[in-house]
């Protein structure tokens, strides 16, 4: 069997999804992550907290990495790591990123993309205070950096096993957002 063959042949979208959710969106992407996140966390799934950070070096060459995501708030999506890291270099380089959570046993995803900033000192000092003393170890003062990524869009994303996948996207504009969906990918066409 051929390597396409084969890809072709293992099942996907396996999960059971939730029942569609009856609760009116909200205005802001927050609350309904963390509606979603909660039910990935309530059905099972595994470090549901985890995500692909997406980021793009000084030549415009991707790169990602699995990571865990700190905190979320009006302020944005926060995640961190050392400053002597290629993730930093990156950012700094090219402050935009996007993450992706994928919870296959709930057959959805989120995407959230856009600029990322630095926290202040102080706050990346007590996100690195929080960490065990092991995880702490060998991390000069200032060596720690927590970050926020503010996005721009972010996009709820719901499988269906009819390939009829649902989106729901929330676009930011001025000082607020636009939502729209969730509608099936058919529909968008």
């Amino acid at each position: 069997m051929t390597m396409a063959a084969w890809l072709r042949s293992l099942p996907s979208l396996t999960g059971v999804a939730p029942e569609p959710d009856a609760a009116p969106l909200p205005d802001t992407p927050e609350p309904l992550f963390e509606r979603w996140i909660r039910g990935a966390v309530e059905a099972g799934v595994a470090e549901a907290h985890g995500a692909t950070l997406s980021t793009v070096d000084a030549r415009g060459i991707p790169d990602a990495r699995v990571l865990i995501l700190k905190d979320l708030d009006p302020g944005g999506w926060a995640f961190a790591g050392p400053r002597d890291s290629a993730k930093a270099e990156q950012l700094a380089a090219q402050p935009v990123a996007a993450l992706t959570f994928w919870w296959p046993s709930v057959v959805r995803s989120v995407r959230a993309r856009g600029r990322v900033v630095e926290a202040s000192a102080e706050e990346s000092a007590a996100d690195l205070a929080a960490r065990s003393a092991a995880a702490r170890d060998g991390i000069a003062p200032g060596g720690w950096v927590l970050w926020r990524l503010v996005p721009d869009q972010v996009e709820f994303w719901q499988g269906s096993p009819d390939r009829r996948h649902r989106r729901t996207i929330y676009r930011r504009v001025g000082d607020g957002w636009r939502v729209s969906g969730p509608e099936a990918e058919s529909e968008r066409r």
